[in-house]
């Protein structure tokens, strides 16, 4: 499947799993964040490689590292989520200008490194 058409159809798959800033939605907590993440993942057989918080400039978000397809027809995802609610924000890593971007393939080589060594 087509990088774009990944971006979405996971676009398509969160609207109604997360509420929009005008709703007034609660604190997205860490484990929340990571429920609406897999759910969203589910639906087109992706993975979630690593989530984090980042505060930077006053503006928390929780954001994650997804991967979707094997081999050639791999992708690398930027799933997120801002920690005082909205909607999840879903892009092509290489399209990302989020530092969590840059480091998404590597992580996915070195898990798969690790887990060969094991």
């Amino acid at each position: 499947m087509d990088a774009q058409k990944l971006v979405e159809k996971l676009d398509k798959s969160v609207l109604e799993e997360t509420p929009t800033a005008a709703e007034a939605a609660p604190a997205v907590s860490e484990e929340r964040f990571e429920e609406i993440v897999t759910e969203a993942l589910d639906g087109v057989d992706g993975t979630m490689l690593f989530k984090m918080r980042i505060d930077a400039e006053g503006d928390a978000e929780h954001v994650a590292a997804a991967s979707v397809g094997n081999g050639d027809t791999r992708h690398f995802l930027i799933l997120s989520l801002p920690v005082a609610g909205g909607q999840l924000r879903v892009e092509q890593a290489a399209n990302s200008k989020s530092p969590v971007a840059g480091i998404a393939a590597s992580y996915a080589g070195l898990a798969e490194a690790l887990a060969t060594a094991a």
